[in-house]
């Protein structure tokens, strides 16, 4: 892997993934029971085939009744956390091995808070060179603000453009997408409550 532009080298959440499970000592086949996820899909995943959405690292982490952090290769220990722009850790989403863009790019604003019930990230957004039209759904609910340029949001049959300045405030249990809206990439703050 390579350095992002703030010089830190982005965390493989797929491989942490697998790490967690095998470290509680749960069988592919016991998290799928837990998640709803087919075996093959949790190996895919796991083997950094598929790449796992901010929903599904959520779904995964309450499965394995672990902090998302985990999977970011934090240990979450301190009553607070306070992140430096420059100590951002980068989390990059790609479709596959080979690097294809999935859409976007995320960093970890919450790592090292214990008992979090919140997890803030702020996303770069990017026109996927793999678009994908999949809703998704969770449970919990989403809080988006746009910092930088448009992104399409979807819900349901609902669909909107929200430009810089913008927010929206929704149930993750609501089938949702969230991409970047035209050609030129986005960034949002979002919170998520598990």
């Amino acid at each position: 892997m390579t350095a992002d532009a703030a010089g830190t080298v982005p965390v493989n959440v797929c491989e942490q993934i697998r790490r967690v499970r095998d470290e509680l000592g749960v069988s592919l086949q016991e998290l799928g029971q837990r998640t709803g996820y087919s075996t093959a899909v949790l190996s895919q995943i796991e083997n950094h085939l598929i790449s796992p959405s901010l929903g599904t690292m959520i779904i995964l982490a309450k499965a394995l009744n672990v902090p998302i952090g985990r999977f970011l290769g934090h240990e979450d220990t301190e009553p607070f956390t306070i992140i430096r722009r420059d100590e951002r850790q980068t989390v990059s989403r790609f479709e596959s091995r080979e690097g294809f863009r999935y859409g976007y790019t995320y960093e970890s604003l919450g790592v090292g808070k214990r008992d979090r019930k919140m997890e803030p990230f702020c996303l770069t957004m990017e026109p996927a060179t793999l678009p994908s039209g999949q809703l998704s759904s969770h449970e919990g609910e989403e809080f988006i603000y746009v910092l930088e340029g448009s992104i399409d949001v979807t819900l349901w049959q609902h669909t909107d453009v929200l430009a810089a300045g913008d927010s929206i405030y929704y149930d993750s249990t609501i089938p949702h997408r969230v991409c970047c809206h035209g050609d030129e990439p986005a960034r949002i703050l979002a919170v998520i409550h598990p």
